[in-house]
């Protein structure tokens, strides 16, 4: 069996300096994302994409500025990104919001999840950790993730690493 690669929310409105919501330093990830995501192709290694995937209305934006609204440049991902993976759209922080996702790892049936993207405190924290829960290993790949504050960041690999998680570097996932 392989693990299942998720890409969590690399996405123009998180990524550039330009978004709506822009993840400072983020715009760095983007080749390590490009790369990852290429060799899980290369490798016939499953490949999840999450997307926030908004209305215009969408109640998230009581709490965060509009972002990501459905349709709009800033809800796309970098073309470089892009491999032929499963796009996972969600409207909330959570992925695990989606009921799509369940049945989705089931039948993927992966040995373990390697999760990396944005931000570290928020979504991909949540993904990882909601990862844990199924009892399946779950990596994630340091220098592929990007946070919205070092004390977030800090918090998140510890409580992530606290509960089980294995922290490695692109390198490391590659074999390079």
């Amino acid at each position: 069996m392989t693990p299942v690669f998720f890409d969590i929310d690399t996405q123009y409105d998180f990524l550039l300096p330009a978004g709506a919501l822009y993840v400072p330093g983020a715009e760095r990830i983007i080749p390590t994302i490009a790369a990852l995501n290429r060799y899980a192709s290369q490798k016939g290694i499953p490949l999840v994409s999450t997307a926030d995937a908004h209305s215009e209305q969408d109640p998230e934006f009581a709490q965060w500025p509009a972002h990501c609204v459905a349709g709009t440049l800033g809800q796309k991902k970098p073309p470089e990104t892009l491999v032929g993976q499963i796009v996972l759209e969600k409207q909330a922080l959570d992925i695990f919001t989606n009921p799509e996702l369940r049945p989705l790892l089931q039948r993927l049936n992966g040995s373990g999840y390697i999760v990396y993207g944005v931000a570290t405190e928020y979504c991909v924290r949540l993904a990882a950790l909601g990862l844990l829960e199924t009892g399946k290993p779950v990596t994630l790949v340091t220098d592929a993730i990007q946070a919205i504050s070092p004390e977030g960041a800090e918090r998140t690999l510890r409580e992530f690493a606290a509960r089980g998680g294995r922290l490695v570097t692109s390198d490391q996932v590659r074999g390079a």
